[in-house]
This record gives structure tokens, C-alpha cells and sequence, in this order.
């Protein structure tokens, strides 16, 4: 699968904060965590396309994963 242009962007925006400001870790962290946010969105979006239609009570369920105190092991 070809790598999006935006993903190319957000790679790029990651090497060059790592090259040029390693003096401020939390840009490039920033940049990570938007490139693992994107990644994370196109999975999302390519597995909903394919799965069948979700009954309210699936679709509740599936949300609650997406929410903090739903297993977010990163939540603050």
C-alpha cells in the first residue's frame, strides 16, 4: 500500500524535529504521537468500512474503548 502524502509529512516533521531541535524532546514527541494517531484513524476507518452494520448495542461498546476510562492505559 502507497504511503500517504500526510503520512510522509508527519514522518518527515519527526526527522526533522529529532535533527534540529534536540534541545525540545516534547516536539518530537508531538509529531509521534499524531503520526500513531493517524495510523490508529486509517486502520479504524479501513476496518468500519468492511464490517457490517453495527446495532446500537455494538456500536456503545465499541466506544467506550475509544474513551479514557475505557482502558486508555495512557489516560492522565
Amino acid at each position: 500500500m502507497p504511503i500517504h502524502p500526510e503520512r510522509s509529512k508527519q514522518r518527515a516533521a519527526i526527522a526533522a524535529n529529532k535533527r534540529w531541535h534536540r534541545d525540545r524532546p516534547e516536539l518530537v514527541e508531538d509529531a509521534q504521537r499524531e503520526l500513531r494517531t493517524q495510523t490508529l484513524a486509517d486502520h479504524i476507518k479501513r476496518v468500519v468500512d468492511l464490517a457490517p452494520s453495527l446495532t446500537a448495542e455494538q456500536r456503545d461498546r465499541l466506544t467506550v474503548l475509544l474513551r479514557p476510562e475505557g482502558g486508555d492505559r495512557h489516560a492522565a
